[in-house]
This record gives C-alpha cells, sequence and structure tokens, in this order.
C-alpha cells in the first residue's frame, strides 16, 4: 500500500503541488456545472457559484473527508423550485425565504453531526436511494428540456412538462436548438475524439466555450428577430446568462419572516433530508475510490457541509453537498488531500471575478444541455437495467419511489418507497408482523473471538435496512488485520443494503492485511444471480421462543454455551436404565458448562413410554453430569417419584443390590457396594436430602439428573441442578482426589 499522506498543515506543505492542479482541473467541471444547477433550480446563477466558493474554503477548514469537492447539490433542484414556488407572496422575496430555509437546514444538520447521527444514513435502502436520484434526474430534463428548446411550460406538474416537451417541439427555436446539439454532441463523443488540443479541456468547458461563438453569429446581445423555412424567431438578451458585473451584486441574505409557516418548515427538513442522505451516501462512493483507503468521518462530514450550507445561505448561496463527479476528477488528477478541496474555491473565485464578462456571453441552452444530459444519466435506461439486474424486487422499490417523488415530492417519494421495501421484505419473510420486527431488532446476532484468534460473526434474523445498524456496530467490532467469516446462514433475509455494505467491509477489511469470508448463503434463494440480490432462506431456522431466549440468557450469565440443537447421540440415553425402555425421541435447548474436566449438560428430551401402538410422549429436562473417572453405577430415586412415577414392579426390575447407607428419603441401589461406600459421602448424602433431585442414576461415567416429574424445567429449577450439579463436582472430585 502506497504512504499515506500527511494531514493538515503539514499535508498542505507535502502535496500542494498535486493538490493545485487537480484543482484547476476541477474548477473547470465546478464552474458549468455549479451555473447550471442554479438555473435548473430557479435560483440566481451566482447562487451556484457561491455555493461552490463555500463549499471550497470553509468546508475544508472543518470536514471528515479527504479528496472530497464541495459544491451545489442537484439533489435539491426540485426542493429549491418547490420553495420557491409555495413561499412567493408576490413581494419578490421568494427566493430570500428560500435562502433563510437552507440556513436553518444547515444549522440542523450541524446539530445532527454533533449528536454523531451520520451512521443512520445507512438505513435509506439503497434501491430507493437510485429511484429518489431518477426521479430528480427526471425533474431536471423537465425543466431544462424546454430552456435547450427555446420552448416554454407552464404547467406546475413535471409529467406534463415531459409531455409539453414533446407537444411543442414544432414550436422549437432552431437557432437555440442547433447550440443545444452541438453541445450534446461535444458531451457524447468528447471522450472518443483523440485530437489532443480538444482533450486539454473537459467536455463541459467546450459545451459553454463553443455555445459563445453562436451567441456572435445570432446576435444574441439586441433583441431581433431571424427567419428560416418561412418561419420567425425571436432572440436577444433573454436567451444569455445574467450575472451582474460585480461579483458582490451577487449576494443575497435570507429573509426569515416565513419561519413560521408550514411552507417554509416543508422546505427545510426536505432540504435537510436529501442533502444529509446524498453527502453521507457521496462520502462512501468517494472513500470506494480513494486510493489510499482512507475513511470519511460521516459525522464530522456532516457538521462540515452543516457549516457550509449555513455560510452559503446567508450570502445567496444553494446547500453545500459532496459533489461526486468532480470529486472523481479531482481523485483521477492526482489530488492527495483536503487541501485540493481550497484551492478549487480560491481559484473558482479568481475564474469568476476575472471571467464575468465573457461568462455573460454564454446562452443559457449551453447550460440547459449540461444539464439534461446530467438528468438523462441518473434516470437512463441503463439505470434501470442495473437495478433489475439486482431482481425484480429492487426494480418495484426504485420505480415506485422514482413515481411517488415525481407525482408527489422528494419526502413522500422517500419514506414511501422505503414502507414499500420494508413490506416486501415481511411478504418474503412470511413470518407475522410482531415476529417481524423482533427479528430485525432482536435477532440476537453475535461476535465471538475463537480460539484461534479469529472472529465468527454469526447474523440471524432479518438483516435488512433497518438492522443495518446494530450488523455495522458488529461488524466495526472486528480489528483491523484480523481473519473473520461473516455467517448468514441463519438470516430469513437478507437484504441489497446490507450485502452491499459487507462486500464492500470485506474489500476494505483487505488492505489492512486481514480477511473477511462471507458465508451461509447456500440455502438462500433469489430472483436473479447478482450478489446484490436480496436472499431469502428456503430452510429458515425457526425463530427462538421465549423459553429459549431466557435459556440462552440464563447460559451466558453463567459464561455457558446455548445450543437449541445439541448433538448428543440419542442412542447414548439407553445406556441409563431409567431410557431402557424409554426410547428417547428428540432432544434441544442444551445449555453446558465449559469445564472440560467435569462436563454439565442440562438438555430437554422428548422420550415415549408405554407399550400401546400410540406410546405416551413426555416432554422433560434432564442433567447430564459427565466425568473423566469410573464411579459406580447406581440409582438414587426419592420414595415418592417411585410412587408416583416408576412402577414398582420396573424398579425392582433393577439388577443391583439395595444400598444401606441411603439418603433420608430416598432408596439407592447400587451395583457394587464397597465402591459405593467409598464414592457416597456423609457430604454427597446430606447434598441429596436436601436438594430435592428425584432421581440420580450412573452408568458408570457419567450422572443423569432428574429435578421434576416428567416435564419441562422452569427457570428456578435450572438454577436449583446448576447449583447441586456444581456442589456435586466439587464433592466427587474431592473424593476422587482430583
Amino acid at each position: 500500500m502506497e504512504v499515506i499522506p500527511k494531514k493538515g498543515v503539514a499535508g498542505l506543505v507535502e502535496n500542494w503541488q498535486s493538490d493545485l492542479i487537480a484543482a484547476v482541473s476541477v474548477v473547470l467541471i465546478a464552474l458549468p456545472l455549479s451555473l447550471g444547477i442554479a438555473l435548473a433550480a430557479g435560483a440566481p446563477p451566482m447562487a451556484g457559484i457561491i455555493s461552490a466558493i463555500v463549499g471550497g474554503i470553509v468546508t475544508t477548514i472543518y470536514h471528515g473527508g479527504h479528496l472530497a469537492v464541495y459544491g451545489p447539490a442537484k439533489g435539491v433542484i426540485a426542493v429549491i423550485l418547490l420553495g420557491i414556488a409555495i413561499m412567493d407572496d408576490g413581494s419578490g422575496q421568494a427566493f430570500n425565504y428560500v435562502l433563510a430555509a437552507i440556513v436553518v437546514s444547515g444549522a440542523l444538520q450541524v446539530i445532527l453531526g454533533l449528536l454523531r447521527l451520520g451512521r443512520y444514513a445507512d438505513i435509506f435502502h439503497s434501491s430507493v436511494i437510485h429511484g429518489l436520484l431518477a426521479a430528480i434526474g427526471i425533474i431536471i430534463i423537465a425543466k431544462q428540456i424546454h430552456v435547450a428548446l427555446g420552448t416554454y411550460s407552464s404547467s406546475p406538474h413535471i409529467v406534463d412538462n415531459l409531455v409539453d416537451a414533446i407537444r411543442l417541439l414544432p414550436d422549437a427555436n432552431p437557432f437555440v436548438v442547433l447550440i443545444s446539439l452541438v453541445g450534446l454532441f461535444l458531451l457524447l463523443f468528447h471522450s472518443k475524439i483523440n485530437y489532443r488540443l480538444f482533450q486539454l479541456l473537459p467536455a463541459p468547458m467546450w459545451v459553454i466555450a463553443l455555445s459563445i461563438p453562436f451567441a456572435y453569429a445570432f446576435n444574441f446581445f439586441e433583441p431581433n428577430t431571424l427567419s428560416i423555412f418561412g418561419n420567425t424567431y425571436s432572440v436577444g438578451p433573454k436567451l444569455l446568462l445574467d450575472i451582474p458585473d460585480n461579483v458582490l451584486d451577487s449576494i443575497m441574505h435570507p429573509n426569515f419572516s416565513k419561519i413560521d409557516t408550514l411552507e417554509f418548515w416543508t422546505t427545510v427538513f426536505s432540504l435537510l433530508m436529501i442533502t444529509s442522505i446524498e453527502s453521507l451516501a457521496i462520502a462512501k462512493a468517494i472513500d470506494k475510490i480513494d486510493p489510499y483507503k482512507r475513511k470519511t468521518d460521516l459525522n464530522k462530514d456532516l457538521t462540515g457541509i452543516g457549516l457550509s450550507t449555513m455560510t452559503a445561505g446567508f450570502i445567496g448561496g444553494l446547500p453545500v453537498i459532496a459533489l461526486i463527479i468532480v470529486s472523481i476528477v479531482n481523485v483521477h488528477n492526482g489530488a492527495k488531500t483536503k487541501w485540493s478541496n481550497m484551492y478549487q474555491g480560491l481559484i473558482l473565485l479568481l475564474f469568476i471575478v476575472v471571467l464575468s464578462p465573457v461568462i455573460q456571453q454564454v446562452p443559457l441552452c449551453a447550460f440547459a444541455i449540461l444539464l439534461v444530459y446530467t438528468g438523462f444519466k441518473l434516470a437512463s435506461p441503463k439505470v434501470f437495467k442495473q437495478i433489475y439486474s439486482q431482481g425484480i424486487e429492487q426494480l418495484i422499490f426504485f420505480v415506485s419511489t422514482m413515481l411517488l417523488t415525481l407525482y408527489t415530492n422528494l419526502l413522500i417519494g422517500l419514506f414511501g418507497g422505503l414502507v414499500i421495501a420494508l413490506l416486501s421484505h415481511w411478504l418474503l419473510a412470511k413470518v407475522p408482523p410482531g415476529r417481524f420486527f423482533e427479528m430485525i431488532f432482536s435477532p440476537g446476532s453475535n461476535l465471538v473471538l475463537k480460539p484461534d484468534g479469529s472472529y465468527d460473526l454469526k447474523v440471524r434474523g432479518i438483516a435488512n435496512f433497518l438492522s443495518i445498524l446494530q450488523i455495522n456496530k458488529l461488524v466495526g467490532q472486528i480489528p483491523s488485520g484480523a481473519d473473520a467469516t461473516i455467517d448468514l446462514s441463519e438470516t430469513r433475509l437478507v437484504g441489497t443494503t446490507v450485502l452491499e455494505d459487507l462486500f464492500d467491509y470485506q474489500k476494505i477489511h483487505q488492505n489492512t492485511g486481514g480477511s473477511i469470508r462471507i458465508e451461509g448463503l447456500d440455502d438462500h434463494i433469489s430472483s436473479t444471480n447478482h450478489k446484490l440480490a436480496t436472499k431469502i432462506n428456503i430452510h429458515p431456522v425457526e425463530p427462538m421462543t421465549r423459553r429459549q431466549n431466557k435459556l440462552k440468557e440464563m447460559a451466558q450469565s453463567y459464561g455457558w454455551n446455548f445450543q437449541r440443537e445439541p448433538i448428543e447421540d440419542l442412542e447414548y440415553f439407553q445406556s441409563f436404565h431409567f431410557f431402557k425402555t424409554r426410547p428417547v425421541e428428540a432432544e434441544s435447548n442444551c445449555i453446558s458448562d465449559l469445564d472440560q474436566d467435569v462436563h454439565l449438560e442440562i438438555i430437554d428430551v422428548t422420550f415415549e413410554e408405554g407399550a400401546d401402538i400410540f406410546p405416551d410422549e413426555h416432554d422433560t429436562t434432564v442433567g447430564l453430569l459427565k466425568l473423566p473417572f469410573p464411579i459406580p453405577r447406581f440409582t438414587i430415586e426419592k420414595k415418592d417419584f417411585i410412587d408416583r412415577v416408576l412402577p414398582l414392579a420396573e424398579h425392582k426390575d433393577i439388577d443391583y443390590k439395595v444400598y444401606a447407607g441411603s439418603p433420608k428419603g430416598y432408596l439407592v441401589k447400587v451395583e457394587d457396594v464397597e465402591a459405593m461406600d467409598t464414592f457416597l459421602s456423609d457430604k454427597l448424602k446430606i447434598l441429596i436430602e436436601i436438594s430435592g433431585i428425584h432421581h440420580l442414576e450412573s452408568n458408570g461415567e457419567a450422572i443423569l439428573i432428574f429435578s421434576n416429574n416428567f416435564r419441562l424445567a422452569q427457570m428456578q429449577e435450572y438454577a436449583k441442578m446448576i447449583q447441586f450439579a456444581e456442589n456435586f463436582k466439587s464433592m466427587v472430585k474431592e473424593s476422587n482426589g482430583t
């Protein structure tokens, strides 16, 4: 692995050249993108530039990332448009009200970061987020396609805007369309043109630069008309980008007079939700392409973005987030530290001061086609195909979220998509609702350190986007460089979000020198072969009962093991006289100590009794105390147990001698009296008398313990049996001299 660059000022001094070179390339992308996003949001063009400058300077001072570049969020275009529309009271202050909402949302974002709530972004299902982004892409297309065609739609609905684009196509301004088509051609074929000079600038800059000659050719600087094919079209300054000559004239201030309205807080929480989720998702994506495999501090990043958003809102800028496209350019051009983000903010400020007169000559349709192209990439057929490859259920979540967003708003789309995903998981899991949520929030997953120093993470229950936080918490406890197994065999359902996180963690962990093996999906099925498709267990482990959970807790409190399905040989029970005529049919729920010398197991067993065609079946709890040395064969039974439970004739059939020195209230039969004299000390007799144990039996190497009359033991009886066995063990060891 490469040497990780230094942090802070030391990193600035060490890597200033590479960071500065990368920043120049970044600015060439960020400049047109920032202007375009502001235009798409219905905001003044300079609002996007202000956001990019603040994102570069302020966010660098306090953020949790390393190579991310920050600027205006395209994800909030729809929210800004909605905010301007619902808070417009005819005073001309609509955008100022939105700026106030931006400031408040930034303040709330700071609080979320300080409360370390950044990790909660993980609960948003990945297919739902992609559906949200696709809807945003369609919203961008619906609004900007008219600018690119020179048409106008007055409809407030996105779908109607798209329909209008087709309906009004015959009315499109051919002079505007020509500029847009040239820009689209550049965007599509820039990477395929090998001419060296052409590769000096990124495609968006060429779109902007080559649109200016058309503005001169068609004289967009004065109102006039142009004719073609017998039709006349109006052109003029309204088709050019409108920014002030002086950057300071672009500064606007928030107006908080709407703070007591529902419309204001709808805008605030929409901005907060979208920027937080998108920023944190992008931060995780950028971590994947960091050549030094550094991880973003999501909580610190959330705080830094909130501070930048507040600053931008106070001076007329849009909300700030990490920009995935620009950040990728930053990485690919050799950036090494966060200071490249600072450089891009400063260079962008210099560019806008120097180049303002030039930028004023750019046709609006050039920015519009940039945004249409960006929107198309968010909602292209390729995106649908990729989502479908992960399973038909993912396509349902994706399309549902997209349609809900388009026909309602972003918040309803987001939470509606999550509800649909949750309902689908419940139907696929095929368990009652209460049990479904119990399997999500109390599944019994645990991490165990094995004797060889490796780790075993057992994930149980429903592993989906709601349980991702507790799964990530367990995964985070695996030390760097350690070997570990993540076992999913006891899951009922494993969702795409969990699988995505686990596979990402597997790659990251390998870079620390450790290895992660993900296993246990052999009995799971999915709608496709994609590794991220939702997995459903076709042979699910039955959920733990209340009694089993209590037994597990008891075992853990003693530092013992708990097994729902013990592996004790059923035929072994027949070595005890009690079970010779009562075959054990099943066993379950075993708790056992870790003593290798004298080992105790307490097991629920099901045995049959009676010679009828349909014998009686009994469930009871027995103790099995295994010893490392031989002991006498005997039976010790409480007399009322013989009277009420065992037929007297059967008891007489035991081919042992009655032992004279029996504990009070008990009948003892032994194979070897002398050996029993040595074994059954006075202490043991007293222990048996006060214990109330019903039946003790030895097969020569182990002791069978009954604490009751043919029923499953209660929790207090377990404690009684354990206490008896512990005392019995110590006394037997003492008498045996071990």
